[in-house]
């Protein structure tokens, strides 16, 4: 009986079957390769390709960023050292900037905001005040009260609705009584950390970014 004989190769995505080339479809089968269009094979090729540069450049901006965030992490180390002193505020947000003021590196936490049963408080008495104000009501405080509490798919509030609300300035003491609700409903459930690069061509001029983020190169 003669060996069976098998050759995978992921990178052009063909699997060598006792000396015939054949590629998985979607469903796992095997189908040879001569019987497949020729433009679902560009088609495969050119996606293959794409992925394979993707994954390199994603690798490349893993390890950049790793870098990046070891170098600041020693400057603030030696910065604490030897002058005892330390860049940003008490969220941990830093900006480094060169001598000549024409490049900046900012470090941004951004933190993650849910809410407790708290809010649930502040629904009720704005709810009281929409009934008592009625037809006095201007539409576009009740449309952001209605699109705040409105739960999307996961069931959560609309966090920046929310926070719309809390900018609004309505003396009525029930609404100063839900703004408190919600300010109090407010648990900070964990942080990101954001690194952002500039440079300008004169200290008159704008910021510019230097754009990593692939959507907006």
């Amino acid at each position: 009986m003669d060996a069976i004989i098998l050759q995978e190769k992921p990178e052009t995505g063909v699997v060598t079957f006792n000396g015939k080339d054949y590629m998985p479809d979607a469903k796992g089968n095997l189908v040879p390769v001569e019987t497949i269009k020729p433009a679902h094979k560009l088609e495969d090729e050119t996606v293959r390709k794409i992925i394979a540069f993707a994954e390199d450049l994603s690798a490349q901006i893993a390890r950049f960023r790793g870098h990046t965030m070891t170098d600041l992490g020693v400057f603030d180390a030696l910065l604490a050292q030897e002058y005892n002193a330390k860049i940003g505020g008490a969220k941990g947000n830093r900006t480094y900037q060169t001598f000549d003021g024409l490049m900046k590196v900012q470090v941004q936490i951004a933190d993650f905001v849910d809410f407790s049963s708290e809010l649930q408080i502040a629904k009720k008495l704005l709810d009281e005040c929409l009934i008592e104000w009625a037809a006095d009501s201007r539409p576009e405080i009740r449309a952001v009260i209605t699109k705040a509490f409105n739960t999307d798919k996961e069931g959560q509030v609309n966090r920046s609705e929310i926070f719309m609300l809390l900018r609004l300035d309505i003396e009525d003491p029930r609404w100063q009584e839900a703004m408190r609700a919600i300010r109090d409903a407010m648990r900070v459930t964990g942080s990101k950390e954001y690194v952002r690069f500039y440079k300008r061509a004169s200290v008159s001029d704008g910021w510019q970014a230097v754009t990593i983020d692939l959507a907006k190169a």
